[in-house]
């Protein structure tokens, strides 16, 4: 008889990152809960880690002569040493012990403290035992969610839940909740954010999975794919390759920089004969190698999708981040492509937000702003064809809309985006500097230009570093014209239609006078149209018809008998339609 094994057993499934909005809705009820009871560990554990190494370290010479007979060096001064010889060894174990009752006193005293709650319209924090802390995040005015789970937490089965907000220091953070919990909570929370407060929670999909225990728990997270795309119900899905991000990093400014100066150094050394400037290259291969290691680690792995609840941008290998921005809290979008991309078609994608992940508790800058950090044409249209349809699409078809009407009302602007990327003149339908222009842009003048879409304002910018930035009409904040000296001698003006701050800019300079003021008061005026029918911080809160898939009624026009032409009168404020002449003074 011959042993032939059998089929090898199935992977195991990786767990549920969607979360489950039921199983957390007991943590929304208006009641204060507790958050992990490791967190104080967790947070405090870098402290105990550094008492712990300088035990260890002074501990090392007696631990080698005790096993090691004379393998240990007998240094003046060691306090271990010390205590050993004097007989004091019980008193301060004593003490030891005295201080981890003490410690661990303070931190069940910190967690016991440290609560929060969640209800239909507000998450609060409060913590703090001598000095409290209190923070207020309302729903509504959700910028995003974060869940980060770094390796130390990771390896507990813990996870950071970060809720992003507008302006500096704003966010509410939960830091530590169980893995599952912290998926489900967000799930929990955009359900009550989007308005959809009625509407039935779904079973969780496909892909279940049952513990078998701590440690395999732990293997099969650190295993399964940070996008597990069945499980988030993702439409699109872009993912960013790992050798393009290598190289896309080494042909980055930053590596020209070091370049540079590592030239400059051997210059100076093959004409001085000084090779003690050696060393000044030591701090700089040190500093770039860590540079390059921390962002290719933290690029790993890289997703952008399209879910229900908006857009869930991820990344990392050890430790992992992943956010959702929920539908409308994009305030611009910028395409660019360093000149070193150029040869191999690369291009990336930012954005601005009303919030800076960079200050207060989260130090994930690169969440706040880069959505793509290097892709394609194709992966460009991909990325667009996710975020637009919530910022550009309502305002084509109505904010009431189906989710795929709404990808249809943007199917212009992501087209127009696609085709601009390269163009120059008026190819496209833009309005570009004139040839008077070239004495302020003499490269880019004939690339300097914007033009309207639906819903949006597209500007064109940059011949050696192109870029194309697109403003939805719903997140304008103003708009600004500007003429100084050079310019009113030249009958040239500058444009700078202002979102919140960001790296992207939405700034033209050098068009013509009149065309400045075109854009001006065209994108004055589309804003406020389009602002009134802006419903992006209730995203589900729509009507039967949309939820079956069919556009919803939209609201009755106040005002069917005017003509269209004259329609404006009555929806802007009274002068923003007066453009005044080129040579009007201001």
């Amino acid at each position: 008889m011959t042993f032939r094994p059998g089929p090898p057993p199935p992977a195991p499934p990786a767990p549920n990152r969607r979360g489950n909005a039921a199983a957390a809705a007991p943590l929304t009820d208006g009641e204060w809960h507790r958050l992990h009871p490791l967190t104080p560990l967790l947070r405090g554990g870098i402290f105990l880690v550094v008492v712990l190494g300088i035990v260890v370290n002074n501990l090392r010479d007696t631990l080698f002569e005790t096993f090691i007979p004379g393998g240990g060096s007998r240094e003046q001064g060691d306090p271990v040493r010390y205590v050993w010889e004097h007989g004091a060894f019980g008193w301060v174990l004593l003490g030891i012990a005295v201080f981890l009752v003490v410690l661990i006193g303070l931190f069940y005293l910190s967690w016991r403290m440290h609560e929060f709650r969640v209800t239909g319209e507000i998450v609060e924090v409060r913590s703090g035992v001598m000095f409290r802390n209190h923070r207020k995040a309302r729903l509504d005015r959700i910028q995003g969610i974060n869940i980060t789970r770094p390796l130390i937490p990771r390896l507990f089965g813990t996870a950071k839940l970060e809720i992003a907000q507008a302006g500096n220091d704003a966010n509410v953070q939960l830091a530590y909740l169980g893995a599952k919990a912290s998926d489900d909570l967000r799930q929990r929370i955009l359900v009550l954010a989007s308005g959809a407060r009625d509407e039935p929670e779904e079973a969780t999909p496909g892909r279940q999975y049952s513990s078998d225990g701590v440690v395999s728990d732990r293997v099969y997270e650190f295993l399964s794919p940070e996008l597990d795309a069945d499980a988030v119900h993702a439409t699109r899905i872009v993912k960013v390759k790992p050798g393009r991000l290598i190289a896309s990093m080494l042909l980055s400014g930053t590596t020209v920089v070091i370049l540079a100066l590592v030239a400059a150094i051997i210059v100076s050394i093959a004409l001085t004969g000084e090779y003690f400037l050696l060393v000044t290259l030591f701090p700089a291969v040190i500093g770039s190698g860590g540079y390059y290691v921390r962002k290719f680690s933290k690029s790993l792995q890289y997703t952008i999708a399209d879910t229900r609840d908006g857009i869930r941008i991820g990344f990392g290998l050890v430790s992992t981040t992943n956010e959702t921005l929920p539908p409308g809290r994009i305030h611009a979008v910028s395409v660019a492509q360093p000149l070193l991309w150029r040869p191999f078609g690369w291009w990336d994608v930012r954005i601005n937000r009303a919030t800076n992940a960079g200050n207060g508790a989260s130090s994930n800058q690169q969440v706040s702003s880069i959505v793509l950090p290097v892709g394609t044409a194709a992966d460009v249209r991909q990325v667009l064809e996710i975020i637009l349809p919530a910022l550009v699409g309502s305002a084509v078809v109505g904010p009431e809309a189906s989710k795929d009407r709404l990808r249809e009302g943007s199917a212009e602007a992501v087209s127009v985006v696609d085709d601009s990327l390269t163009t120059t003149g008026d190819a496209g339908g833009f309005v570009h500097s004139p040839r008077r222009g070239r004495w302020l842009r003499p490269l880019s003048a004939r690339r300097n230009g914007y033009r309207f879409v639906e819903g949006a304002v597209l500007v064109r910018l940059g011949a050696v570093w192109r870029s194309l930035v697109v403003v939805p009409l719903p997140r304008v904040q103003s708009v600004r014209v500007e003429q100084g000296p050079l310019e009113r001698l030249l009958r040239l003006a500058s444009v700078h239609v202002h979102t919140v701050s960001g790296p992207v800019a939405a700034r033209v300079g050098a068009l013509d006078a009149r065309d400045a003021q075109r854009l001006w008061s065209g994108t004055a005026e589309r804003a406020v149209e389009a602002a009134a029918t802006d419903t992006s911080h209730r995203w589900r809160s729509r009507g039967p018809a949309a939820a079956d898939g069919q556009e919803a009624r939209t609201t009755p026009d106040p005002h069917p008998a005017v003509p269209q032409a004259a329609r404006s009168a009555l929806d802007v404020p009274p002068g923003w339609q007066d453009v005044p002449g080129t040579g009007a003074v201001r």
